[in-house]
């Protein structure tokens, strides 16, 4: 594999989760490897791989983001990579205040909603 994949898959390991990586690498299959090599060395290897700007920031604009665009299925992962990046529950509201301004409350409303459910579920397992 290239430095940018190695580079990428470390980061999205330190981001994601050892667990959350693995899965996903275990549900390959012939059709969505070359997409998957390709997000792991553009998004992550690049990207994300870059120093920039901080992991906590990088969430924070992920996150705007995905609200501002309407991807609201990968909203829950980002939220649980913060507890890896350092974005805490209120950088990840005034993040979703700004979509509010910039790109429709309504979108910025239904992010609030699930992050507001996926931290609660993160609570309540490091309560267990």
């Amino acid at each position: 594999m290239s430095e940018k994949y190695e580079a990428g898959m470390a980061v999205r390991r330190r981001v994601l989760g050892a667990a959350h990586v693995d899965r996903a690498e275990a549900a390959k299959t012939p059709l969505d490897v070359p997409f998957q090599e390709m997000i792991t060395e553009g998004a992550w290897g690049t990207v994300w791989a870059s120093d920039a700007i901080s992991l906590r920031e990088r969430s924070m604009l992920t996150l705007a983001l995905l609200a501002a665009t309407g991807n609201f299925e990968e909203i829950p992962m980002h939220i649980r990579a913060t507890a890896r990046t350092g974005a805490s529950p209120r950088d990840v509201a005034e993040a979703f205040q700004h979509v509010a301004v910039y790109a429709g409350v309504p979108k910025a409303n239904h992010a609030l909603k699930i992050a507001k459910s996926v931290f609660a579920e993160m609570e309540a397992e490091e309560s267990r």
